[in-house]
């Protein structure tokens, strides 16, 4: 079964920064796309950044100029570097795989953005 492990989250004050790190295993972690997710309580998850296994990535709006999604295939880890942090990034973040269905989550990792 594939475990994802997500660390790095806490509080921090508007416009600080964070990385935040998932470690992946009990799969070819190489091969897959990868994403980091966020839920805001009482919505639902949402992506909000995405690697190909090649490297490319994506960004929603909210997050663009502001969030870098990379991978270390040797560490199996995806990181996201989050900087100029809002109060409404505030979710417990979540990584996974993009386009493959690995029939679990991680714990998350909570992210407060608030002064």
């Amino acid at each position: 079964q594939v475990q994802l492990v997500e660390s790095g989250g806490g509080l921090v004050q508007p416009g600080g920064s964070l990385r935040l790190s998932c470690a992946v295993s009990g799969t070819m972690f190489r091969i897959y796309a990868m994403g980091w997710y966020r839920q805001v309580s009482g919505k639902q998850r949402e992506v909000v950044a995405t690697i190909s296994s090649a490297g490319n990535t994506n960004y929603v709006d909210f997050v663009k100029g502001r969030f870098t999604i990379s991978r270390d295939n040797a560490k199996t880890t995806v990181y996201l570097q989050m900087n100029s942090l809002k109060p409404e990034d505030t979710a417990v973040y979540y990584c996974n795989a993009v386009g493959t269905d690995w029939g679990n989550w991680g714990q998350g990792t909570q992210v407060t953005v608030s002064s």
